[in-house]
């Protein structure tokens, strides 16, 4: 039995690199008039792409770096992912050019995404099976909290200095995780060392999801219906198509389909991909709304937004003692529910008139509890019955979903609102993100309500540390 005080350390390490990867998919957000304006000869078009690039890299190679990750060393990965993020946010953040930033951009993204299906692989062996449903779920939260603290963050890093620190301050956060890292984390990985992932799947893979993100990103500008949305989405269609198909005749895919056929982790995937749409949204459109209908700085607006993240990670501690002892659609399902409700509450209450304690702050708390109890719900149902040689696999594939749901969520309330948003399209876009939230509880409910199923085929292996030696479920196998 590992001590506990070893435990929540492994737990802080992989934490603190998950909310690296999450906190800069908005934290740019709020830079990018800065960015504008220092590159004010770029067109609009171009400078977007230093949004862009680095949700649709992290989106495409998030399931091939964790099926790496899991042949080829779970730590390695994990340090190989630190050294590239960290590496290229300095790059970033010295950028002479556009096209510059951009091409760091990418490289980060590709770092973001060996971190966080490798940080989920370590942490879970050092926890005992009856305590992963809570390491999961926090684990889970971190990342939603990170999203949501980056228009806070952004803003009072851009008010002390400029944009270029919005980059700078991963090099603080990685040397905080780097040298802990180097004597608490262990090596995991699958028991078929010698196995390689198919690089035929990976590239259709990554190309499909890329280019599924490209049309969805783009659509608002070219236009939903534009021959180049059209091409984009129907090879991204064929590709996938053409992934799934060799993922059934190949001796080592990339991803093993019949992991599918375990329910919780089937609807964990739906349940975040339907939140993260509504989530991401939320965050851009609350930004929006205080800057340009209440015309408030950047910087008030940052600060504004700041109970959501503190409320998120509040319900995130709650969820995790709950999943322990109940499940995940406990958490998952409340958690839709209040997400969906806070943002009823934005569409009714919110008016013309700065109104910020009645108003706002009431909305903003209960989609923060929304937030920590949906994500740590989902995060948790994704693993609870996977074997731990595919955790950093189903991690991957998981946040897959839910990096598509915000690209998907930022793209549709972009259409939304249009270029100079009023309140009624606000108004308008909140219900929608409504929807999604309610939706996404609805599904919660599908999922298992104990973590029997979880015992029935680790009891063998409950103590085990080396999680490549744990068998995969029937379920998976089937």
């Amino acid at each position: 039995m590992k001590q506990p005080d070893r435990r929540w350390r492994v737990f802080a390490v992989t934490a603190v690199a998950v909310f690296m990867a999450f906190l800069d998919v908005t934290i740019v957000n709020v830079a990018f008039p800065s960015v504008r304006e220092d590159f004010a000869s770029s067109s609009l078009a171009s400078l977007s792409w230093v949004l862009n690039a680095y949700n649709i890299v992290f989106a495409a190679l998030l399931v091939p770096a964790g099926r790496l990750a899991d042949l080829l060393g779970r730590r390695r990965m994990f340090f190989w992912g630190l050294g590239v993020f960290v590496g290229a946010s300095a790059l970033c953040g010295l950028a002479p050019s556009v096209e510059f930033l951009i091409a760091a951009r990418v490289v980060q993204a590709a770092g973001a995404a060996l971190l966080v299906p490798t940080s989920l692989g370590l942490l879970l062996p050092e926890f005992p099976l009856e305590r992963r449903a809570s390491a999961t779920a926090l684990w889970g939260a971190v990342g939603g909290i990170a999203a949501a603290t980056g228009p806070s963050l952004g803003g009072l890093l851009i008010a002390w200095g400029d944009w270029r620190l919005v980059f700078f301050v991963n090099l603080i956060l990685g040397a905080a995780a780097w040298v802990p890292a180097r004597r608490l984390l262990r090596e995991t990985r699958d028991p078929d060392r010698g196995a390689v992932p198919d690089a035929v799947g990976i590239a259709l893979l990554a190309g499909g999801v890329g280019l599924l993100s490209l049309a969805i990103v783009e659509a608002p500008d070219w236009g939903w219906g534009s021959p180049r949305v059209l091409v984009a989405g129907v090879v991204a269609g064929l590709l996938l198509a053409a992934f799934v198909r060799r993922s059934m005749v190949v001796a080592h895919p990339v991803l093993e389909l019949s992991l599918f056929r375990v329910r919780s982790f089937a609807a964990a995937c739906a349940g975040v991909f339907m939140f993260s749409l509504g989530f991401y949204a939320v965050l851009l459109a609350n930004i929006l709304f205080l800057t340009g209908v209440w015309g408030w700085s950047t910087l008030s607006a940052g600060v504004a937004v700041t109970p959501g993240p503190l409320m998120a990670a509040l319900s995130s501690a709650l969820a995790g003692r709950v999943i322990d002892r109940y499940g995940p659609r406990v958490s998952a399902v409340p958690g839709g529910v209040l997400f969906a409700l806070g943002c009823v509450v934005f569409a009714v209450g919110l008016g013309p008139e700065s109104a910020y304690a009645s108003e706002f702050l009431p909305a903003t708390l209960l989609t923060g509890a929304g937030v920590g109890l949906s994500f740590a719900g989902f995060s948790s149902a994704a693993v609870m019955e996977l074997p731990p040689a595919r955790f950093a696999t189903g991690s991957a594939v998981s946040n897959c979903f839910r990096q598509l749901g915000a690209v998907l969520g930022i793209s549709v309330l972009i259409a939304v609102v249009g270029a100079t948003p009023v309140l009624a399209d606000f108004v308008s876009a909140y219900w929608l993100m409504a929807a999604c939230g309610l939706t996404a509880g609805l599904i919660g409910v599908t999922l298992g309500r104990n973590r029997g199923t979880v015992r029935s085929w680790t009891s063998k292996s409950a103590a085990s540390t080396t999680p490549s030696n744990e068998p995969v479920p029937s379920a998976a196998r089937s």
